[in-house]
C-alpha cells in the first residue's frame, strides 16, 4: 500500500508539472512567506525614507529596491520549490562550491564598506554577501554526508561534515562575522542532533564554543565592544540599541501610528537590522507578535511534515533548513529588545538586503522542496521490509 509523507493524496499518472507541485505543496508556509515580504515592503515604505534622503535619493529608492530584490527572492524561491530532492541536492551542491570559493577570496577582493568587516563584494550597481548564499548549500552538502553515513558500508559522513562545518565556521570568524558563524555551526549541530549524535559529543561542543568565544573576546576589539555593550546594565541611549530599545518601549501595545515613529530618523540599520524596532514603535506589539507567529508557523508546520519523512537525507536537510531560518530571526529580534548581543544579521524577508532576500528565497524554497508530499510506502511497511 503507497502513502503519502503528509496527507492521504494519490499519485497521479501523467500529471503536469504545475498542478502537481501546487498539490503537494505547503500553501501555508507559502502563504507566510508572502505576508511576511508585505510586512517588510510596508515597514520599508516607513523605515527607509530618511536613509535615501541622506544619501541623496528618491524616498522610495530603497524601497523600490526591496520590491526588485523581493521580486526575484520570490522567483528563485518557486523554481527551487518545483525541483526534485534529488536536483536541490545537485544544485546545493554546485552553489557551495561556488560560494565557498568566492568566500575564501574575501580577503583579496572583497570590500567592508567602512563597517570594519571584510563580507562583501561590490559589483557597482550593488554588493554581494557570498555567506549568505553559502549557508542554505552547506546545509544540504552537510546533510547529505550525514545520510551517507547512515547507510551500510557508507564514508565517514559526519566527521567529513564536521570538517566541513568547522572550516567554514573559521572562514566566517576571520571576516570576522561571528553571527553567521554561530548561525551555520548550530545548524549543523541540530542535523548532527537529529541523527543521532550522542549527548557527550554536543556537550563538548557547548564547551568549545564557549572557549571559543572567551578567545574572540580576549583577541577581537569588534567582538570584546559588543559583548561589553551588552553586558552594560545601561544602554547608552545614543547607540542603535539605546535607539530600537526606546522605540519598542514608546510603541506599547499598538504603536504611535503609521509614519508617526522617530527611530528611523536616528537609526542607520533601520531598514535592516532592526526593522522590528521600527514595526514596534509604529504598529506596536501586535504586529510584532503576528510576524512572530509567522517564522513560527513556517518552522513547525516544516518540522511537523519533516517528522513524516523516510528519506534520511530529506529529513536531515529540511530540519537544518527549517532551523536555521527560524533562528536567524529570533536572533535579529533578540537583539533589537536586548536579550542577545549585536550580530548584524536580517530579519528573514522583512529586511531589506538584495543577498539576504535572495539567498532567503532560495533557503525557503529548498525548504518547502523538501516538504511536499510525495508518494512513499508506509512507515510500518518499510520497518518491516528492514526486520
Amino acid at each position: 500500500m503507497t502513502e503519502m509523507v503528509y496527507g492521504a493524496v494519490q499519485q497521479r499518472a501523467g500529471e503536469p508539472i504545475l498542478p502537481k507541485w501546487w498539490r503537494t505543496l505547503d500553501k501555508w508556509s507559502m502563504t507566510c512567506v508572502l505576508i511576511l515580504f508585505a510586512i517588510g515592503l510596508l515597514l520599508g515604505l516607513a523605515a527607509s525614507v530618511p536613509l535615501a534622503e541622506r544619501n541623496g535619493f528618491g524616498n522610495f529608492h530603497y524601497v523600490m529596491r526591496q520590491a526588485v530584490f523581493g521580486g526575484a527572492a520570490l522567483v528563485a524561491m518557486l523554481l527551487t520549490s518545483m525541483m526534485s530532492p534529488t536536483l536541490v541536492r545537485r544544485l546545493a551542491v554546485m552553489g557551495f562550491i561556488v560560494t565557498f570559493v568566492a568566500l575564501a577570496l574575501l580577503p583579496v577582493f572583497g570590500t567592508d564598506f567602512g563597517k570594519g568587516a571584510v563580507r562583501w563584494y561590490s559589483l557597482g550597481f550593488a554588493s554581494l554577501q557570498p555567506s549568505e548564499f553559502l549557508k542554505p548549500g552547506f546545509v544540504v552538502v552537510a546533510a547529505w554526508l550525514i545520510a551517507a553515513s547512515q547507510e551500510i558500508n557508507g564514508p565517514p559522513g559526519k566527521l567529513w561534515s564536521f570538517g566541513l562545518c568547522i572550516t567554514v565556521v573559521l572562514m566566517l570568524v576571520m571576516q570576522p562575522d561571528f553571527g553567521q558563524a554561530c548561525l551555520v555551526l548550530f545548524g549543523w549541530g541540530v542535523m548532527y542532533f537529529v541523527a543521532g549524535a550522542p549527548m557527550i559529543l554536543l556537550v563538548g561542543m557547548a564547551g568549545a564554543v564557549v572557549v571559543g568565544g572567551m578567545v574572540a573576546y580576549s583577541s577581537s576589539e569588534h567582538f570584546a565592544r559588543r559583548i561589553d555593550g551588552y553586558l552594560n546594565p545601561e544602554v547608552d541611549p545614543t547607540t542603535q540599541l539605546g535607539y530600537a530599545t526606546n522605540a519598542i518601549r514608546e510603541g506599547g501595545l499598538f504603536g504611535v501610528g503609521v509614519g508617526e515613529g522617530q527611530v528611523k530618523w536616528s537609526l542607520p540599520d533601520a531598514h535592516t537590522d532592526f526593522i522590528i524596532a521600527v514595526a514596534a514603535e509604529e504598529y506596536g506589539l501586535v504586529l510584532v507578535l503576528v510576524v512572530i507567529s509567522l517564522y513560527a508557523l513556517i518552522v513547525v508546520r516544516s518540522l511537523f511534515r519533516l517528522m513524516r519523512e523516510r528519506d534520511p537525507f530529506i529529513r536531515l536537510a529540511g530540519t537544518g533548513l527549517a532551523a536555521m531560518f527560524g533562528v536567524q530571526a529570533m536572533i535579529n529580534m533578540g537583539v533589537a529588545v536586548r536579550l542577545l548581543p549585536a550580530k548584524g544579521m536580517t530579519l528573514p524577508f522583512v529586511s531589506y538586503g538584495g543577498s539576504s532576500l535572495i539567498a532567503g528565497g532560495i533557503a525557503l524554497g529548498m525548504l518547502l522542496a523538501f516538504t511536499r508530499a510525495r508518494p512513499q510506502g508506509g512507515i510500518a511497511d518499510y520497518l518491516r521490509g528492514r526486520g
